[in-house]
């Protein structure tokens, strides 16, 4: 049910203010599905209605250790011929390794399943301390809540930071996490940050990111040495304090790109680089491709 939650917070509507998508749930079986939590959903689609779907997630059951139906499994498949993305998160994982999809590629799964599903499927490589793995159109990500790191991974790759940024901000989620099962995404804010200082500091960085935030300021505007301070900041947010602020300028750098038309020169200074030498050599190595492509990517026209 975690899972059924996760896809409709991300996918389902939030408003006359963001884009809407036509977001349905399937099941080879229509009618009352059983749950983990003892509430039975209603699903009135089959699996017909995956033939024109752009999106296929394959959500976690509990009888993930027996393949899915064969009638399933061609499903995933044929939306995989057609060009469809297909993702998976948790245990879901595992349909898309029956199906033969993660032959040959990297994937993750729920840290608790990585050695069963390294072992049922040898040719899968799989990397249990990643949040997702994003392998093209077929994409995969860790257990529970994670859900939430991969649709908007999905979200922000294919509409853009400054979308995926509001969904965040509308269910109350930092839009990316960081830490050891990250991908090259990094923290926000954490929003579940207990240590008050602490979590008033990183918000004092966000509203400064222009500034050059050396770690030393930081610490000291959280009354702590810089040992102590690296410390607190790795448990709270699972990352390193420079870590933290790449992720934060690079993201800023994405909606400024996305959004305006500022000078690359501007926008880099905006988000605390000195040059856009700098910005496009961050850039490059974080998202692949320089500032100026990526702008292109989302003002182009058909």
């Amino acid at each position: 049910m975690l899972a059924v939650g996760i896809v409709t917070e991300v996918f389902g509507p939030h408003g006359e203010a963001l884009p809407g998508f036509d977001f349905a749930l399937c099941t080879d079986r229509p009618g009352p599905v059983p749950t983990d939590c003892g509430v039975p959903l209603s699903i009135a689609h089959g699996l017909d209605r995956l033939a024109g779907a752009d999106l296929l997630i394959a959500l976690p059951w509990a009888g993930f250790r027996t393949p899915p139906a064969p009638a399933v499994l061609d499903a995933l498949r044929a939306a995989h011929a057609r060009g469809s993305v297909v993702a998976a998160h948790c245990v879901g994982t595992f349909a898309l390794a029956a199906a033969g999809l993660l032959d040959a590629r990297r994937a993750t799964t729920h840290w608790r399943f990585a050695e069963l599903l390294a072992d049922r499927h040898p040719e899968v490589t799989v990397e249990p301390d990643a949040l997702y793995i994003d392998e093209g159109n077929i994409v995969t990500g860790a257990g529970a809540a994670a859900g939430f790191d991969l649709c908007l991974h999905l979200l922000r790759r294919e509409h853009g930071a400054a979308l995926a940024n509001a969904v965040a901000r509308d269910i109350v989620l930092p839009s990316h996490r960081d830490g050891g099962q990250a991908q090259y995404l990094a923290a926000t804010v954490p929003e579940d940050c207990q240590d008050q200082r602490l979590s008033e500091v990183l918000a004092w960085a966000r509203e400064h990111l222009h500034e050059p935030l050396p770690i030393a300021e930081l610490a000291k505007r959280a009354v702590m040495s810089k040992r102590s301070f690296a410390r607190r900041f790795a448990a709270a947010t699972g990352t390193t304090p420079h870590a933290w602020l790449r992720s934060l300028r690079l993201s800023r750098a994405e909606e400024l790109l996305e959004t305006t038309d500022l000078p690359v020169e501007e926008i880099a200074h905006r988000v605390g680089y000195g040059s856009a030498a700098v910005l496009r050599e961050q850039f490059v190595r974080r998202r692949g491709v320089p500032p100026r492509s990526y702008r292109r990517s989302f003002t182009s026209t058909p």
